[in-house]
């Protein structure tokens, strides 16, 4: 078992929100719902609910850890 491309990149986003509000990383990963994906030919790990990106209209980004989706 191994981390998929996805999850690699959920931990990345999570590093930059933290770098970017200065704040501790291992809240965000403790909140991460991981979830094996079978379907690979290697099982890999997906994090369901992964940090998102938004752009506010200002050209602004807004990071979103992922607990409060609209």
């Amino acid at each position: 078992m191994k981390l998929s491309n996805q999850a690699i990149g959920a931990v990345m986003m999570a590093l930059q929100k933290s770098l970017m509000d200065q704040s501790d990383i291992v809240p965000v990963l403790q909140g991460f719902n991981l979830v094996l994906d079978t379907e690979t030919e290697e099982d890999e790990v997906i994090v369901s609910n992964p940090p998102i990106v938004k752009f506010d209209t200002g050209g602004g980004i807004i990071l979103n850890d992922g607990e409060d989706e609209e």
